[in-house]
């Protein structure tokens, strides 16, 4: 895998959800209301790390969850689509509430739609706002993030890899050739 550059290091993280968490209570106006959903994996992660920032501005503990997004891609896999057993990875009703949806990057939007079609099977909230740490352009749907912790313009040929310490062991951010990756 060739390294292009290191966009962000653990440092640059915490400071980017520190300041979306801080833009998540401003733009609600408090926390009235709010729920994390993280789309999985690393969006789970992202999303546990800012509810646990706005428990410490705040002093409160808002419901927190995880959402699994595979059964409602429209990705084809030998020409028909992807079908796996749903189940429900949090226990608390969404009904009216302020959805933070959470995503480690923003692409095509098509992760992001399957989220809110997964949502909305769910139960029907009050709204959805949308946080990642990278919005890297190239929509392929009208999706855009209410809260964002870096743009990186990207070019097709590229890809961001997201390493969260829960998961891979240390936290940065990485732009890499696409076909090196690939090829590792």
């Amino acid at each position: 895998m060739i390294v292009k550059t290191e966009l962000m290091d653990s440092k640059a993280l915490d400071r980017a959800l520190t300041r979306i968490a801080h833009e998540i209570i401003e733009k609600n106006k408090g926390i009235e209301d709010l729920c994390f959903l993280g789309i999985k994996t690393r969006g789970v992660y992202l999303a546990s790390r800012l509810s646990e920032k706005i428990y410490k501005i705040e002093d409160y503990r808002l419901p927190f969850g995880e959402i699994d997004v595979t059964k409602y891609r429209d990705d084809l896999e030998n020409g028909r689509r992807l079908i796996v057993s749903e189940k429900r990875l949090f226990k608390f009703s969404i009904l009216d509430m302020k959805v933070i949806l959470v995503d480690d990057v923003l692409y095509t939007g098509r992760t992001v739609r399957s989220a809110m079609d997964a949502i909305v099977d769910l139960g029907r909230p009050k709204l959805i706002q949308l946080a990642v740490l990278i919005d890297r352009g190239h929509r392929e749907l009208p999706i855009r993030a209410d809260f964002v912790g870096k743009n990186v313009p990207t070019s097709r040929s590229e890809k961001i890899i997201v390493n969260v310490k829960e998961v891979d062991g240390n936290d940065v951010v990485l732009l890499v050739d696409k076909e090196s990756h690939n090829k590792s």
